[in-house]
């Protein structure tokens, strides 16, 4: 009889885990992007149709969470969104090089071990978040290039398109409005990279991103990005940077950024904030803030960040104009907002 009892008493014990892993916060949040970003550039029917996008991508990762899923496939799935869409620079929206091509940067990391995958300069792969990924999965490297990246991508049988699949008209457009702000700027013989800093922050920006938090305590982070509008020479921005565009770690938080990548990649921006968090205990609105208007946006650094905690804590801090973001929490409805004062 005692014994029948002791296997009841851990019958009910573990029948009442559970219950137990329902009440476990998650948490989502992504951005596409920050810059220069003002309600009177926009439509009515233009802002609305971003701001449905953000939450179909936000509200996609969220119902991987709310089903039980790993952080790892809710950005995917957020991502994917955003990706396919081409109103964000990343996948179908990505800029122009100054050649008129596609280069296009990502990256993962998943929160429990620090494992992280990334790929850079790759000109025909529909979803980059998805190579990044296998990268981290079914290699032994973290960041991958060019030419290797792509041929591990049909090693891996990942989906290649052709690169005008990435063309856009007003992306086309903006290429062509930087490449007369170049040759105004200074006279075509003198060096590019002077030239290139004549250019508005407006055209060394935009990325998309999402950063997650799973019922089992799991935290994820992944950047993509179609990099900066008419970059050369295979420039390469701090999206599949680990530690400057992406970072996760249980031990303090998710980070994914958007800014002009340069100064991200200087300073370290996501593992600074993560640090913070870790090591000076400082809340992720706290060490979010330091970094985003510290040294770096004194240097001339503009952007923003997503972050989540490991208890369902959102902030995403920006010194932008706006920031095209997203998110939703156990605790907390789906939140949309492009502008500053939202």
């Amino acid at each position: 009889m005692k014994s029948i009892l002791y296997t009841f008493a851990a019958l009910s014990a573990l029948a009442a885990q559970p219950a137990m892993a329902d009440d476990e916060p998650i948490a989502i949040a992504i951005h596409g992007g920050a810059g220069t970003i003002e309600k009177a550039r926009f439509t009515a029917e233009q802002e609305k149709a971003y701001r449905d996008k953000l939450k179909q991508a936000v509200e996609a990762g969220y119902q991987v969470l709310a089903q039980g899923g790993e952080s790892l496939d809710a950005v995917n799935a957020a991502i994917n969104v955003l990706e396919d869409s081409p109103y964000f620079n990343a996948g179908k929206g990505a800029v122009y090089t100054y050649e008129g091509t596609h280069e296009l940067d990502a990256s993962i990391m998943d929160g429990r071990t620090r494992q992280a995958g990334a790929v850079a300069g790759v000109k025909h792969i529909k979803n980059p978040i998805n190579l990044a990924r296998l990268v981290m999965t079914n290699s032994v490297h973290v960041l991958l290039s060019g030419a290797g990246a792509e041929a591990f991508a049909q090693q891996q049988g990942v989906e290649k398109v052709d690169n005008s699949y990435f063309d856009t008209e007003h992306r086309y457009e903006a290429l062509l409005k930087a490449k007369q702000k170049l040759d105004k700027a200074k006279p075509a013989s003198q060096d590019y990279q002077a030239r290139h800093q004549a250019l508005p922050t407006s055209y060394k920006m935009g990325t998309v991103g999402a950063v997650a938090l799973d019922k089992h305590g799991n935290m994820a982070a992944g950047t993509s990005t179609g990099g900066m509008t008419a970059k050369r020479f295979g420039r390469i921005g701090d999206s599949p940077i680990i530690g400057a565009g992406t970072f996760a770690d249980n031990e303090s938080c998710a980070v994914s950024a958007t800014g002009h990548g340069e100064f991200f990649i200087r300073y370290q921006v996501a593992s600074d904030i993560c640090a913070r968090v870790q090591y000076q205990q400082k809340s992720i609105a706290q060490a979010g803030k330091e970094v985003i208007f510290g040294p770096m946006f004194d240097a001339g650094g503009t952007g923003g960040v997503i972050i989540v905690d490991g208890k369902g804590n959102i902030s995403m801090p920006f010194n932008t104009k706006g920031m095209y973001r997203a998110s939703k929490s156990s605790t907390s409805d789906t939140y949309v907002a492009i502008f500053k004062d939202e």
